[in-house]
């Protein structure tokens, strides 16, 4: 038998306004807004082009710390050691000395809410592979390609410019997804307004993030800023159920930033309203099957299925299902057998796997012989002088 894809188009849900959805007319170099709840990109400009990342590139030396913590390779209650290295920084730091040995957890609290330079460095030679910073820079970039980042290289743990030094927004947004994911047990570090340490830097311990103390669900992450890279900030937000991760880069003061990012936060919750357009009880569509008891099965999602409607467009939303078929029987309940690709009007295509909603056995002997009967039949009509 030959097998063909087969697609079927359709629409669901009601039509209200039918007006287009605006994009966000960001200032930044490059940006990125990213629905996490429902994993859809609202907003994607220049998101995978290579740019300094300045600060918010110590997200990844946070990443691989928790990992360690997690693995047991550290402990929260561990002190390390500071070298002549990391105390030779500058710019952001805890003001660490070569005479101090500071807890991992204030190391960590020293990086996300006082951006430390030197605390970066010490958490990175006590994991680099060869006890160095460049060192755990290269693991850093190995380990970012594994999780997908493949716009990124580190040439050191904490941002500072050098050269190959680089992130994508869309990296960036990769890695705080990861970061959320991954970690929620860390990550209401990130929502910590000040963090005094011993009291040696009272300049410096308060938290960057202009969004924290605006009540509108923001809980992290990461800012950013040298001369080349500009003013960014790496942010996500909670609303509801919903959660918004966004990248900023390029902007020009720390005022620009803060009204940017505030900016992207409300026009993410407000321009955009989620619905459940298809659940694992109720078929969404049906595939054909081959020499099946039944000629056909239903098609469901592994789950609800959310979708972000613009709330100023239309919420008849055009999908398409495709499968390569028709699909040999027998078919399991749960069976990965096709992908419904969703088209937001205004949004990027959203594409989720379908799955046999029941179990359909062989059909018997009389299955068998109607279905090459029709074949048969088929053919003759189709070509009655090669049959005579």
């Amino acid at each position: 038998m030959l097998s063909a894809l087969r697609t079927s188009v359709f629409t669901f849900g009601m039509a209200v306004l039918a007006l287009p959805a605006h994009a966000f007319d960001t200032s930044a170099r490059a940006a990125y807004v990213m629905d996490q709840t429902t994993g859809t990109v609202l907003l994607s400009k220049d998101a995978d082009q290579p740019l300094p990342p300045a600060s918010m590139s110590k997200l990844m030396t946070l990443y691989v710390a928790f990992e360690a913590l997690r693995d047991g390779r550290l402990t929260l209650q561990e002190t390390l050691p500071v070298s002549e290295h990391a105390m030779s920084y500058g710019g952001s730091t805890m003001f660490l000395n070569t005479q101090d040995r500071v807890t991992v957890e204030d190391l960590i609290r020293g990086i996300i809410v006082l951006s430390g330079n030197d605390a970066c460095v010490v958490i990175a030679e006590a994991l680099s592979p060869d006890g160095t910073e460049a060192g755990f820079a290269r693991y850093m970039t190995q380990r970012a390609q594994q999780m997908g980042m493949n716009n990124s290289n580190f040439a050191n743990s904490n941002g500072w410019p050098a050269a190959g030094h680089m992130m994508s927004v869309h990296d960036l947004a990769v890695l705080a997804d990861r970061l959320i994911t991954d970690f929620p047990e860390y990550y209401p570090l990130f929502a910590e307004e000040e963090f005094e340490f011993d009291g040696r830097a009272p300049s410096n311990k308060r938290n960057r993030n202009p969004l924290l103390r605006l009540n509108i669900g923001a809980d992290g992450l990461k800012t950013g800023h040298t001369q080349e890279a500009g003013y960014g900030l790496v942010g996500s937000a909670k609303q509801g159920d919903r959660r918004v991760i966004f990248v900023l880069t390029g902007l020009d003061s720390t005022a620009q930033r803060a009204e940017e990012a505030e900016s992207v936060v409300n026009w993410s919750f407000r321009n955009f309203v989620e619905r459940t357009v298809a659940t694992e009880e109720a078929p969404i569509a049906e595939a054909k099957l081959w020499m099946g008891e039944k000629k056909t099965v239903g098609l469901v999602p592994d789950g609800d299925l959310n979708v972000l409607f613009p709330v100023l467009g239309t919420q008849n939303i055009e999908a398409e299902v495709v499968y390569d078929g028709p699909i040999n029987a027998p078919v399991a309940k749960g069976q990965l057998l096709a992908e419904l690709v969703i088209k937001p009007e205004g949004l990027p295509e959203i594409r989720r796997p379908l799955f046999a909603a029941e179990d359909v056995p062989p059909g018997g002997f009389m299955v068998r012989m109607m279905t090459v009967g029709g074949i048969v039949l088929k053919d003759v009509i189709n070509n009655p002088l090669e049959s005579m």
